[in-house]
């Protein structure tokens, strides 16, 4: 039998190994940790609101969002538009066009937005997730010219072969295929060359602009403009500097060995060919993880890809602090053995012990129903202040109360409600966080996976699964950690069923009917106030 790779002793590496990676001898990583806190420290000052911001990139943000959105504003006043959905289909084609005129930073809010399935019009997510992977490409002579100072060397020198024409082109980078003089294939992700500079000015533009938004629009005052500016800030600025993705990658792929995960794999990246602007990596093949006829057809349980995938993420989270922060379609695909390549470590949510320990109180009050428990973990998390009047919150946002199954509820009811809820919770100062944010943004996009994936999948009987899964596998590191009796913890389905927003006595809830039952109440608040 052939030995494997010594790099799969300690990480979610696939066994055919172009090369092997040895923790104490990558030249990168050395620098990750402390570029990722550099990276830390200069958010602050980019979202500094200054006097007056850079005028000249002002201009143009606001003449092309402009642009984008006047006509298509007369045209909806005077009745135009034969519907609604043509309305927003419309609008979102427009915006879509702007974005990627403006450049990297408007693509990249775009990509956030483009997973928000159920959070944002259908029409706005699917014209935006144009914006993943099929963004205009930067011309070849760029390219090579980046290629080339970064890796000191001419590109013939380095690689046998590499296709000038990107496989795929995002906000960030583009990608291309490559084979190095050794023979390896590879991918190499290639900083586009000016996008370091105008993201930097953007994040000030829109510092600038961002207090100017409050209680002017309610989607902005839901939002809190300023702490969006910020939140998005730390997201993006650890993207511009490709040595902390590789370490990301290294870290994540260990993160699943240990918590013996061997439904994921990460690529291996090179380890001495990665630079601020270029990362070359093990390129793997697999099926889109939208194709689902083509992994059916191969023998694959896509049912089982889904499971593997809610549980992972959790696991990573509250074990280990880490987790893949940018979840979609273009960032994995499904190997012919089953399993799930990993793409794109850009973001990755890392959570200080505190916050992991938050986390698991979050987690594990809402599978017990411990309504305190719940929200002092979100005071902990900085969702809402440490000074939070807890009694109060479960009080105003009635969680005490019965569960009301939304679906009774006429469109006027569910806006009020909605308002009551979000009025509420802007009193008491509530946002939310970094590492939060990027892990409902995984949620929202793992249930939009299970739609076409595993639309039967009994959803109730999943999360009963998951969490006692769970508790098997971390019931005593848990008890330890959080300082409880392992045999007081007990799973209140009820709990998990009234976050479904179903009745106590419902049994079994597939999918396809959870997202029957979200349809519905869609309609009827589009219904009540006419979008």
């Amino acid at each position: 039998m052939t030995t494997p790779p010594a790099d799969t002793v300690w990480a979610n590496f696939t066994d055919d190994a172009p090369w092997v990676l040895d923790r104490s001898d990558i030249a990168w990583d050395r620098v990750a940790v402390v570029l990722r806190d550099n990276a830390r420290r200069e958010v602050p000052r980019l979202i500094k609101r200054r006097r007056t911001p850079p005028l000249g990139r002002l201009v143009v943000v606001v003449a092309v969002l402009g642009w984008a959105i006047a006509p298509w504003w007369i045209r909806k006043k005077r009745g135009r538009f034969g519907s609604p959905e043509q309305s927003r289909a419309h609008l979102s084609l427009r915006l879509r066009r702007a974005i990627e005129r403006l450049g990297a930073t408007y693509i990249k809010l775009a990509q956030i937005i483009s997973s928000g399935e159920g959070l944002f019009p259908a029409e706005l997510v699917d014209e935006f997730k144009r914006c993943r992977d099929q963004v205009p490409a930067e011309p070849w002579d760029k390219v090579r010219l980046t290629v080339e100072q970064d890796l000191g060397a001419r590109i013939d020198q380095v690689f046998s072969s590499f296709d000038r024409t990107a496989l795929a082109a995002a906000s960030i980078a583009q990608v291309h295929a490559a084979t190095l003089l050794t023979g390896e294939e590879v991918v190499v992700k290639v900083q586009r060359p000016t996008v370091s500079t105008l993201v930097r000015k953007d994040l000030t533009v829109m510092a600038w602009l961002a207090p100017f938004l409050i209680g002017r629009i309610p989607v902005a005052a839901l939002a809190n403009p300023p702490a969006l500016v910020e939140l998005f800030a730390e997201t993006i600025v650890e993207e511009l500097d490709f040595r902390m993705e590789a370490a990301n990658m290294v870290d994540v792929a260990g993160m699943l060995h240990e918590l013996d995960q061997a439904g994921y794999v990460v690529p291996r990246p090179h380890p001495r060919l990665v630079t601020r602007r270029i990362l070359v990596m093990q390129r793997l093949r697999g099926f889109n993880f939208d194709d689902v006829a083509g992994m059916r057809a191969a023998g694959i349980d896509t049912e089982a890809v889904i499971k593997t995938g809610m549980i992972a993420f959790m696991e990573g989270a509250l074990i280990h602090g880490v987790f893949h922060g940018d979840l979609h379609g273009g960032n994995l695909f499904v190997l012919p053995d089953g399993r799930t390549a990993l793409l794109d470590f850009g973001i990755v949510g890392r959570l200080t012990n505190k916050k992991r320990l938050a986390f698991m109180r979050l987690m594990l009050g809402a599978t017990t129903n411990d309504l305190r428990g719940q929200v002092k973990a979100l005071c902990d998390l900085g969702a809402l202040p440490q000074d939070t009047d807890i009694d109060a919150v479960i009080r105003d946002l009635g969680l005490d109360q019965p569960t009301i199954d939304p679906t009774t509820l006429s469109g006027e009811e569910l806006v009020r409600e909605v308002q009551r809820i979000v009025k509420a919770l802007l009193s008491y100062g509530a946002k939310l966080p970094k590492e939060l944010m990027l892990y409902v943004k995984n949620m929202v996009f793992l249930d939009g996976a299970i739609a076409r994936l595993a639309p039967d999948l009994d959803i109730i009987g999943e999360l009963t699964s998951i969490s006692m899964t769970f508790m098997q596998r971390h019931g005593m590191r848990l008890a330890q950690e959080l300082g409880v009796n392992p045999d007081d913890i007990e799973i209140d389905m009820g709990s998990l069923k009234a976050g479904l927003g179903v009745s106590e006595s419902t049994e079994t809830l597939t999918y396809r009917q959870l997202q029957e039952r979200r349809d519905l109440i869609n309609r009827r608040m589009r219904d009540h106030i006419g979008i």
